[in-house]
């Protein structure tokens, strides 16, 4: 959401986010609304002025003994036109709600311009690609023929993009998930949070996947929806909330399962486990003073690089150009790790700060030492990392030309100290 006063004062800069992010400008029609609004709302005040009066005119005409009908008359036309300026009033201030609420958050001065993936900019390396001397495979044939990646059975059971795994990858994956969740909260300072899966409107509303992106969630009968990530519900710990500035940063971080539908991802990354409607992720998100959250979001990535690092995984890290951005993003950094199955990079983790977006949609706000107002915080959030996706770059990345899996070192005391996964299981 955005700040009113700010689109008034510099609406030239406000439309120039939008065409960034190659939207039309709206500047025009959010101060048509926004002035409309404001005309009706000194209206309503001066009908509340002529009301008072009159009211107080029929008291004194009464006390005097006086015929008090037209002053009663005049209040109770005043009270019908209340009742509709009030009506116009909540129409135009839905209507400009409406249209604040599907508005992307305006992109960093230093984002890089661009309308796709193909314009984001690689910032770095680490590590170097394994050299195999066969041919590298994909994680679902390797899966596949150690008998520990199940996709029929799934299918049988829920459908396409799903998966059943078993015995020691079911185990490697519950390994990878425990092995972050402790690197973040013992090195990195996180909280560990165990929050609900299942959440409101307004919370989704919060975080900016409601109203525009319904299609792209699952929804409950009884109007709870499923959470896609955990920074839906970690982010709205802070909402309706006053913070302490001595509170700030609040780090926090969760291991959960997340549901999408992947609506617009037909005939994209049907094989293996890529793009699943459900999966494991460990999520990092930061609520931060204003002045911290350009320096919070390089930790944070480099918290999330961390995890590759300690698994020997070659990634690289770019930032997003402001096509790729996602809606509620004013930075975005992406870990791609390379999987030499696909011979390509993949995204295992994306760190975005967005400023005050989310702030204001979910009212968090903190109150500076020595000021009696208060200020919007700063929002954000990161992959750290996706479970199934870096399960995916440590079988493509240790596997043998016998089909076995190496361990990487940092995941075999979470193994029982298995140190490979053969064939045999």
């Amino acid at each position: 959401m955005f700040d009113l006063k700010w689109i008034r004062e510099s609406p030239d800069e406000f439309d120039r986010g939008l065409t960034r992010r190659g939207l039309q400008p709206a500047a025009a029609r959010v101060l048509d609304l926004d002035a409309r609004r404001r005309k009706v709302q000194t209206r309503l005040q001066e009908l509340q002025t002529k009301r008072n009066e009159a009211s107080k005119a029929i008291g004194e005409a009464k006390r005097q003994g006086q015929d008090a009908a037209a002053q009663m008359a005049e209040v109770a036309q005043v009270k019908e036109d209340m009742a509709a300026a009030e009506g116009e009033e909540r129409a135009l201030a839905g209507e400009l709600d409406d249209l604040l609420a599907g508005l992307p958050n305006t992109p960093g001065a230093d984002v890089p311009d661009g309308a796709d993936e193909h314009a984001n900019v690689c910032l770095r390396t680490h590590g170097e690609a394994p050299r195999f001397n066969f041919e590298a495979r994909e994680h679902y044939e390797l899966g596949e023929a150690l008998g520990m990646m199940d996709f029929a059975a799934a299918a049988k059971l829920s459908g396409a993009r799903f998966v059943v795994m078993r015995q020691a990858i079911a185990r490697l994956h519950r390994a990878l998930g425990q092995f972050m969740i402790d690197l973040h909260t013992i090195e990195h300072g996180y909280m560990e949070t165990n929050p609900p899966y299942l959440v409101r409107d307004h919370v989704l509303y919060g975080t900016g996947q409601l109203p525009k992106f319904g299609e792209d969630l699952f929804r409950t009968t009884d109007d709870f929806w499923l959470i896609p990530t955990a920074e839906v519900p970690l982010t709205n710990l802070a909402a309706d909330e006053i913070l302490d500035p001595e509170a700030l940063p609040m780090r926090v971080t969760a291991l959960t399962p997340c549901f999408r539908s992947e609506a617009g991802a037909a005939g994209k990354d049907t094989r293996g486990m890529l793009r699943q409607h459900q999966f494991e992720k460990v999520e990092m998100v930061s609520v931060v003073h204003p002045d911290k959250s350009d320096d919070e979001l390089e930790r944070m990535t480099k918290c999330a690089e961390t995890v590759l690092q300690r698994l020997g995984l070659h990634y690289r890290v770019v930032v997003l150009c402001t096509g790729d951005m996602g809606f509620a993003a004013r930075k975005t950094f992406d870990i791609e790790v390379w999987l030499p199955g696909q011979g390509a990079y993949r995204e295992i983790s994306s760190c975005s700060t967005c400023g005050d977006f989310q702030a204001r949609r979910m009212k968090a706000r903190f109150r500076p030492a020595g000021e009696k107002g208060t200020r919007y915080v700063h929002t954000l959030n990161g992959s750290g990392v996706a479970v199934g996706r870096c399960l995916i770059a440590v079988m493509e990345n240790y596997q043998r030309d016998d089909g076995s899996i190496a361990i990487p070192e940092a995941l075999q005391p979470y193994m029982g100290g298995l140190s490979v996964i053969a064939p045999d299981g």
